[in-house]
């Protein structure tokens, strides 16, 4: 696509949200509603709650101390005791005695009191941990400065001024050659934050992915070489068609990337789980009326397995499930396709079986908390590896290593409207709330002022994971507020 037909004038962007938001909140009761529902935070905690008044004397007591107590009692009765008992030891025996008992059941009172205290204080829910961003505005002020300071501008012999980020926001001092995949992330997530002061122009990020481009069409990661692939310019595709580019250059890229879509033409990519909710959700924004989305659609629905570890709910693994084999199930991809799926039923509509394979996905998530390997298991970042031909060598293999933001993916699938639905029918609301909160906190305590760390080299910090982070604590945010 030369230059001359990239997306000219300013690239409309989504203004700002002044959210009056604070920290990303678990969702309030919404009671006869229907609205999500939220965690019943329970009784205040035992230290909190009025003393009553046989706890306070006897707390009182305790504080007097076992001998106190044992000595007052003893010198009580031995004033109030008759003098004429046989003789003065035996007086004193008796009040001894009973002061002995008395200090025993104070102590064994008191002692009784700081056992209940202390499991009270331990049953109750530690105080969540502060955010180091103390609102969500504040967060995503962050993000766009780690924007900032991560963007690329170079002058590239032949293909004019770029502008847009690596693969990582820590990647660009000194400045280095924007990619497509990191670009068009970043682009996403200007979208979504771009403040009025307009030091980042989305029309300039839009014309450097144009710019980038291959000269046969499409784009592809850094490490894969010269030919297009699909999951990325589905990507690139996506986010230029947000951005406001021309539905008649976009409707002629995709025409020329229409193989890429082919699982005749890519045999290994386009059985990989990854590869097809890739390119399936970025057709679903940029080309809606493409006749390749019902047969990416059913490439996935035919991918899932039934898992007899959860109750037999069909959930997706790192390949597709073929007549060869069945993948180990992945929470990671298991989102991904529900992701993916949910979006193709809003554009597309979905047939019964398609909406239960769906919600099966949706099942076998809402059933972690029943398993071993549940649970957090489930927000374990994970990474993979995919493997094609190269390009240019078929005897050699083209390695592309992908990783997944897995808390992201898992709130993002219990966040569509199906999944509060299926919750419902299954494991109940409470259930669904307890693991989108727990997903949800994974997520906002993997970043730190507004940037998400991978790890803490080079490319840890890659700018589709603050795209999802972010996306992530967006929506949560805006599924809970209530006007």
């Amino acid at each position: 696509m030369p230059c001359a037909h990239a997306v000219r004038g300013r690239a409309p962007g989504v203004g700002r949200e002044h959210m009056v938001l604070r920290q990303v909140l678990p969702p309030r009761r919404s009671g006869a509603t229907g609205r999500s529902p939220a965690p019943d935070p329970g009784p205040p905690p035992a230290a909190d709650a009025p003393a009553s008044a046989p706890s306070r004397l006897l707390t009182w007591l305790g504080r007097l101390g076992v001998p106190a107590a044992a000595f007052a009692v003893f010198q009580t009765l031995l004033g109030i005791l008759p003098q004429n008992l046989a003789g003065e030891a035996a007086r004193y025996f008796v009040a001894a005695t009973a002061g002995c008992g008395v200090g025993a059941v104070v102590w064994l009172a008191a002692a009784l009191l700081r056992t209940r205290a202390a499991a009270a204080l331990a049953a109750s829910p530690p105080d969540p941990a502060p955010s180091p961003a103390g609102s969500l505005p504040e967060l995503m002020d962050g993000t766009y400065q780690a924007l900032r300071r991560g963007l690329s501008v170079i002058e590239v012999s032949g293909r004019g001024p770029l502008t847009g980020w690596p693969h990582s926001l820590a990647e660009s001092d000194p400045p280095v050659h924007p990619t497509a995949f990191g670009t068009a992330y970043g682009l996403h997530l200007l979208l979504d934050i771009a403040p009025y002061d307009g030091r980042i122009r989305a029309g300039q990020v839009a014309e450097t992915l144009w710019r980038l481009r291959l000269p046969g069409g499409g784009w592809a990661a850094r490490s894969q070489g010269s030919g297009a692939r699909p999951e990325v310019t589905a990507v690139v595709l996506g986010a230029l068609a947000r951005a406001g580019a021309d539905p008649r250059l976009l409707e002629a890229e995709i025409r020329s990337c229409e193989v890429l879509w082919n699982p005749d033409h890519d045999a290994s990519g386009l059985a990989n789980t990854y590869v097809v909710t890739n390119v399936l959700r970025g057709l679903l924004r940029a080309a809606p009326g493409s006749t390749a989305l019902d047969g990416l659609r059913e490439v996935l629905v035919n991918g899932a397995t039934a898992d007899p570890a959860r109750g037999n709910h069909r959930c997706w693994g790192a390949a597709l499930a073929t007549g060869r084999g069945n993948p180990a199930p992945s929470a990671a991809h298991t989102a991904r396709a529900v992701v993916a799926l949910d979006r193709a039923a809003r554009v597309l509509g979905e047939d019964e079986r398609q909406r239960t394979v769906r919600e099966e996905g949706l099942r076998w998530l809402l059933a972690a908390p029943a398993t071993p390997a549940g649970g957090v298991a489930d927000l374990q970042n994970c990474q993979e590896e995919v493997r094609r031909p190269d390009q240019e060598d078929p005897l050699h293999q083209e390695l592309l290593s992908v990783r997944h933001f897995a808390a992201a993916w898992v709130a993002r699938a219990l966040m569509t409207d199906g999944a509060r639905k299926v919750a419902a029918e299954g494991v109940g609301p409470a259930a669904w709330e307890a693991q989108l909160t727990a997903a949800v906190a994974r997520v906002r305590g993997m970043q730190r002022g507004g940037v998400w760390r991978w790890d803490d080299g080079p490319m840890g910090h890659p700018v589709w994971m603050a795209y999802q982070g972010l996306s992530v604590l967006r929506r949560h945010a805006l599924m809970v507020y209530r006007p």
